[in-house]
């Protein structure tokens, strides 16, 4: 991917200067959407399109103050994340693997090697001393790492999500879990602040990605999802789940547009009050995914498409019902959620793209998609339904072979 102007970080000066003005604090910056996430009141925000000629423009993330003036109520959201059971079951990563057909992939020996995977997700605790994780480890599979969120390198902390979400991808017990791209490097990015939700976790996933892209990265997940917040009034609603108007969305479109494939949960909150997708899955390049359970039934928590503007969403669907990972103790264990049928997901993807190193992210998720199990009628809750890695491995293969005959 060729460099262009948004490869251009913002202007240090600019920064500075927005940070030294009066009650401002610069929490975030996103050189993509050219772009600093400020907290302040929200006169002396104001102030700042007054004061600074390089300040376009002013995008409260309370909506009430920028268009109706009104006030809201403060309500404190449930927990983001569906809790592991303690129940453990040998053997059974095989199913979720299996469903996908992504064993095929790994009998030719695709198995993520030179693949970069990075995980945005809300902490990684006790990766570098569970046994699950040492194999990884003893092949120096962990490249790196970084805590956006209290701005250190220590990212073996936070909420334990993000270990789990890992282990289905990278886990490694001979005969009782296996992930679903054991031998990709990876790199580990909190971004989500655990017990808060907030809208600056946004403009931190966006600085992760960001990160990612100049390291190299090739395949993003994302286990997170955002549509309400602790305070009301930063609340979005289902009109803005159309892909281009949360700042989550329009950053993960632009790391689309650099090359990478971005991986997304779908959500949990098909039984709630809000039971649509969240963003960044609304978002069009974005492969969000639904979960099933091991019948490949839809599982009643994933999250309904489709996107306020019609599009389908979820694009597939994976394993998300008793899905096999390692818990916060560091054992075998099974947890629900789309958060788990996610990374399953992107582990095939990348080793789908080792096999097709040529091929370019659009082309990987729609010979992905193409090959779902509802691919003549998409639903609601699974989109175009199961992919088959076997067959997008097929669909490929016909491709390239038809473009060398055609000489090119």
């Amino acid at each position: 991917i060729s460099l262009d102007s948004k490869d251009v970080p913002v202007d240090l000066s600019y920064i500075n200067q927005v940070e030294n003005s009066a009650g401002i604090t610069v929490k975030a910056n996103s050189k993509w959407l050219n772009a600093v996430h400020v907290i302040g009141l929200e006169a002396d925000i104001r102030a700042l399109k007054s004061s600074f000629s390089f300040v376009d423009s002013i995008d409260f993330a309370n909506k009430n103050i920028a268009f109706k003036g009104q006030s809201s109520s403060n309500i404190k959201k449930t927990s983001k994340f569906e809790t592991t059971t303690t129940s453990f079951n040998y053997g059974l990563s095989a199913t979720q693997i299996n469903m996908l057909n992504g064993q095929a992939l790994h009998d030719k020996n695709y198995t993520g090697a030179g693949m970069y995977i990075a995980i945005l997700d809300g902490g990684f605790p006790r990766v570098n001393v569970f046994t699950p994780f040492q194999r990884m480890i003893d092949n120096n599979q962990i490249l790196g790492g970084y805590d956006f969120v209290n701005r250190n390198t220590n990212f073996y902390t936070g909420v334990s999500h993000g270990t789990s979400v890992l282990s289905t991808m990278a886990g490694f017990i001979d005969g009782s879990l296996v992930g679903t791209a054991p031998d990709a490097s990876y790199y580990l990015f909190i971004t989500e602040d655990g017990p808060n939700e907030t809208p600056l976790e946004e403009s931190l996933w966006v600085e992760a990605a960001e990160r990612a892209d100049s390291l190299g990265v090739d395949v993003i997940n994302t286990s997170l999802g955002y549509s309400t917040f602790d305070e009301s009034k930063y609340n979005y609603t289902y009109a803005d789940m159309n892909g281009s108007t949360t700042f989550i969305s329009r950053g993960a479109e632009l790391a689309f547009s650099r090359g990478m494939i971005l991986v997304n949960a779908a959500g949990n909150e098909g039984t709630s009050s809000w039971h649509y997708i969240s963003a960044p899955a609304d978002a069009p390049s974005v492969l969000s995914v639904g979960a099933v359970d091991a019948s490949m039934n839809p599982a009643s928590f994933t999250s309904f498409g489709p996107t306020s503007d019609g599009r389908i969403k979820p694009d597939v669907s994976a394993m998300g019902v008793s899905s096999v990972l390692i818990n916060s103790s560091g054992n075998v264990s099974v947890g629900n959620g789309t958060s788990f049928a996610s990374p399953i997901m992107a582990g095939l993807v990348a080793c789908l793209w080792q096999a097709y190193p040529n091929a370019t992210n659009a082309q990987i998720t729609e010979a992905i998609k193409n090959t779902g199990s509802l691919l003549a009628s998409p639903s609601d809750q699974l989109g175009y339904g199961i992919p088959n890695f076997q067959s997008a491995f097929t669909t490929l293969d016909v491709k390239e072979i038809k473009l060398q005959t055609l000489g090119f």
